[in-house]
């Protein structure tokens, strides 16, 4: 009998096949974890692009009558961000319709409570104004414009509220 020394061609393909596996498992594991730290830095950023937009907004018109403040607006953010743009839209403040709510309950509401509440409403669209500020990030590949966005109020706190009959 002879004294065989060294593997076998299938002990070494059998070895192959288990370290493949491992450095294919290592590889997704690494490919996993880069995809979700690129995720995070880009929300990052956008979370820091709309503080600092919705801080220039702020400072812009705060204090002054929501007429000042236009319909839309937008931009980019040069050369700093070349992926990221930004738009804002302002709408006057819409309340629901609270009547519906206030008639459909046991007594009901009277015409004075429901003339009230209509004309709150009405000074509450007067006197509020809702801003939304979206942030646009175009990826380099895949063409499609992510949106993430952020809403605020302004009110005009100076606009006197209406005091019906007198």
């Amino acid at each position: 009998m002879r004294n065989r020394r060294g593997f076998t061609l299938l002990e070494i393909i059998l070895a192959m096949a288990i370290l493949s596996s491992g450095i294919l498992l290592l590889a997704n594991s690494w490919s996993g974890s880069f995809m979700r730290i690129r995720k995070t830095q880009q929300v990052t950023e956008v979370a820091a692009l709309l503080e600092r937009k919705m801080v220039e907004l702020d400072s812009k018109y705060r204090g002054k009558p929501l007429a000042s403040i236009p319909d839309e607006e937008g931009d980019d953010f040069g050369s700093d961000y070349p992926n990221y743009r930004w738009a804002m839209k302002s709408q006057e403040f819409e309340l629901p319709d609270l009547s519906t709510g206030l008639t459909s309950q046991e007594g009901g509401a009277n015409e004075m409570l429901l003339m009230v509440m209509k004309q709150m409403t009405e000074h509450l669209k007067k006197t509020i104004k809702e801003v939304r500020v979206s942030i646009f990030y175009k990826s380099g590949n895949a063409g499609k414009e992510i949106e993430y966005s952020i809403t605020t109020y302004y009110v005009d706190y100076d606009r006197p509220i209406p005091m019906g009959g007198g």
